[in-house]
């Protein structure tokens, strides 16, 4: 995407804060609350629910009604725009979510019917335990004709063989994949005990005893998970933003006349009464351009109004390298009034806006407290004269298209002839493109791959291949990435203990612990990003490749594990070093500098591409495999 958002402060006078706060927290607030309930308490909400996705027509309509209720009257036609689209967005996150929890319910639900002991597989199956891993190893022989790979192998694995078990790790994961396929498809019960067999033991025979003992912890370590998703799917229902605390006080008044009839009713009330609400009210975006109108004063300030907030204006304070960005808003509105609508919106650099109010500390009203934030997506290939033809020959071809569609079905009625002669003249206008600054558009080479693997003790680790000959360019670790600014990273790891070391005294205390952070984090992120994209760059790499961010827990457990197993073969000491390495270590916010990256590349006009990052290796290995692995499959598609 070559879309980013930019922010600026938005300075009013009292009173037009103060309608604006109004409206925003005591109409579209409850409002959004109010749609968010009548949601989940729709008849086939849980329909939507089992398929991942809901009709956002729905939410259209519920508004409709609403909007003559007198709670919520009187508010301009944007606001409600805005509630609608903010609704269906939370849900549809949310219901993405819970497919992908019941889709690891279901997982383990099937693994848990699945997982007998040894003596359970042999009461089953009615057999010996030499005939059951006899029959194991045909399936197994079955499905992995290398002869060499099937050997039973010994109680203890020692360290050099941790290598050849990262080469067969993809071979593993595909063989129990057609192991939990044949044991869908068989009937037979010896097979099936079989199948079993292998699973628990890693896809692999073993001459060990099984220790009843692990086997019940490995048991019930399951069901656990079972009971914690559940649970995950019972509960975590949108409930919107509770401005005026009124279910805190209800849960404190219910909390100090009555007494729980169970753990689980008194750790729901804690946890009520512990979580912290957000106290500004939910934002109101602007999905278009011409929703927003920009202008100066008479001191030269640019300045912004809102549809169905025309009597108000609003200064836009900002830093000096955003002000550029707002300038080109005011040009480009300018030059489109002048010249007649002669121009058209669609290539304005300004694509959508968004009203938002940013939480303070201090005393007085909640207007003057806090303050309003404008955040605008802006489109950085409508910076530049290339980049404006680039999206207008897109544009153009898509409008092309469906003026083709439209007169393909024959015989056009007064609806459809309007519509075609309304896409003519937005075509007209598309080819009248915005005076640009002319600027060459980056073009990189498309066999350089800037590979970037991401990890728990170092964050980000470079990688640049030249993919058609597999050989790695250059590396670059995270020392190398910071450079002079390394010492940052461990005193951020610093701040993280210390905070984590006071919410768990909090917990102890039963107290709010939900404490803020320092922005040094973000600050970090900034760094390695300006260095990965100026890598790309000096290497004229076609993109940058970045790992999928639903992986990164598998990553992270694997890192530990490896740390833990070279520190002692004994599982106590592994546990043991594991816990010690999680609380000296943190996890790293990856989704913010994945974010950060996608951001400065879509500025430099560098594309990003995603893989999955590999389990084992050196962070220099796993970056190289993630490059190799998104050119292979660039190449397939």
């Amino acid at each position: 995407m070559s879309q980013i958002t930019i922010q600026c402060r938005l300075v009013a006078n009292e009173s037009t804060r103060q309608q604006l706060w109004k409206l925003m927290a005591e109409k579209n607030t409850p409002l959004i609350n109010e749609l968010l309930l009548k949601v989940a308490q729709h008849p086939e909400f849980e329909t939507w629910r089992q398929k991942g996705k809901h009709p956002t027509s729905i939410v259209k309509e519920l508004c409709q009604i609403l909007k003559t209720d007198p709670r919520f009257i009187g508010q301009p036609a944007r606001f409600y725009t805005s509630a609608t689209a903010l609704v269906n967005y939370i849900y549809k996150s949310w219901f993405a979510l819970m497919k992908r929890v019941q889709s690891q319910l279901d997982g383990k639900i099937r693994w848990l019917e699945m997982l007998n002991s040894d003596a359970e597989l042999l009461e089953h199956s009615g057999v010996l335990l030499d005939v059951l891993r006899t029959k194991a190893a045909e399936i197994l022989a079955q499905l992995t004709p290398q002869s060499d790979t099937v050997e039973p192998q010994p109680a203890k694995v020692k360290k050099p063989q941790k290598t050849k078990k990262s080469k067969n790790s993809d071979s593993e994961r595909s063989l129990s994949k057609n192991l939990f396929a044949v044991y869908s498809d068989t009937d037979d019960l010896l097979t099936r005990c079989a199948i079993s067999y292998l699973l628990k033991n890693g896809c692999k025979l073993s001459k060990k005893e099984e220790e009843p003992q692990k086997f019940a912890q490995r048991r019930r370590k399951l069901e656990i998970q079972i009971q914690r998703l559940t649970e995950q799917l019972e509960a975590r229902i949108p409930k919107g933003r509770d401005l005026t605390d009124a279910k805190w006080l209800d849960t404190l008044l219910l909390v100090t006349h009555n007494v729980p009839e169970s753990q689980i009713e008194a750790k729901s009330w804690q946890d009520s009464l512990l979580r912290k609400s957000s106290k500004v009210p939910f934002p109101v975006a602007y999905e278009t351009n011409e929703d927003m109108t920009w202008f100066k004063n008479q001191f030269g300030r640019i300045c912004v109004k809102f549809n169905g907030l025309s009597e108000h204006s609003f200064q836009v304070y900002c830093d000096s390298r955003q002000l550029d960005w707002f300038q080109r808003f005011l040009e480009d509105q300018e030059i489109k009034k002048n010249s007649k609508n002669q121009h058209s919106t669609a290539l304005f650099t300004l694509r959508s806006g968004r009203i938002a109010w940013q939480e303070e500390q201090g005393k007085g009203d909640e207007w003057n407290v806090n303050h309003l934030t404008l955040y605008c997506c802006v489109d950085t290939r409508l910076w530049t004269t290339q980049g404006t033809n680039q999206v207008r020959e897109e544009k153009a071809e898509e409008i092309a298209k469906t003026i083709t569609n439209t007169k393909a079905k024959g015989e056009l009625n007064d609806k459809q002839q309007a519509h075609i002669k309304r896409k003519n003249s937005t075509l007209d206008r598309i080819n009248n493109p915005f005076p640009r600054p002319s600027k060459p558009i980056y073009k990189g080479k498309s066999h350089i791959l800037v590979g970037v693997s991401l990890g728990l003790e170092k964050p980000a680790t470079v990688t640049v291949v030249d993919a058609t000959t597999g050989k790695v360019i250059t590396y670059r670790s995270i020392k190398q990435l910071l450079g002079d600014n390394y010492k940052l990273l461990n005193r951020q790891r610093q701040q993280k203990h210390l905070l984590s070391h006071q919410r768990q005294i909090a917990q102890t205390l039963a107290a709010p612990n939900q404490f803020g952070e320092s922005e040094l984090g973000q600050y970090i992120d900034r760094l390695l990003t300006k260095e990965i994209v100026a890598i790309a760059q000096t290497y004229s790499a076609g993109s940058i490749v970045l790992p999928k961010l639903g992986d990164m827990r598998e990553q992270v457990q694997s890192e530990i594990q490896a740390k833990a197993e070279q520190k002692s073969d004994l599982i106590e000491v592994q546990q043991k070093y594991a816990k010690q390495y999680r609380v000296s270590v943190h996890q790293w916010s990856y989704g913010r500098l994945i974010a950060n990256i996608r951001s400065s590349a879509a500025k430099a006009g560098i594309v990003i591409e995603e893989s999955k990052q590999p389990i084992r290796g050196s962070p220099h290995q796993k970056a190289k495999e993630l490059a190799i692995c998104a050119y292979h499959s660039r190449q397939k598609t």
